[in-house]
């Protein structure tokens, strides 16, 4: 008797999903800042 849509539950999980991503992308980039820097700074130097 009672149906429920799950369009907006199945859009929460999306949006759940692409922030936790989000997340880990900063945190990834965040860690491993120091090693891009190195490198960027080996280029530069080298042109």
């Amino acid at each position: 008797m009672f149906i429920r849509s799950q369009k907006g539950q199945g859009l929460a999980e999306y949006a759940l999903i692409l922030a936790l991503i989000a997340i880990l992308a900063i945190v990834a980039l965040g860690l491993m800042s120091g090693a891009i820097n190195s490198v960027l700074s080996t280029i530069a130097t080298s042109i």
